[in-house]
């Protein structure tokens, strides 16, 4: 997705915001480094649209918190698999 960095900010956020999703799973469907994400949100976003950054801000602090779980769940799965 190579877009108007802003549009792409815009969309990356109501993305991240509608699924609950990660930085990765916005990466991974848009097609740009979770890097391009992150500043994306956390930069351009924030002077742009405040509200929206709010939201996008909220979900990822969630997604953070969380982290350790999912990267345990992982590890379970991938063990369970190899059996």
């Amino acid at each position: 997705m190579k877009a108007i960095p802003e549009e792409r900010a815009v969309e990356l956020a109501e993305y991240i915001v509608e699924t609950q999703g990660t930085v990765r799973s916005a990466a991974r469907r848009f097609g740009v480094s979770k890097s391009t994400v992150h500043m994306d949100v956390a930069r351009r976003l924030r002077l742009m649209n405040p509200g929206l950054y709010s939201e996008v801000r909220e979900v990822l602090a969630i997604n953070k918190a969380e982290r350790h779980l999912r990267g345990g769940l992982a590890t379970k799965e991938k063990y369970r698999s190899l059996l």
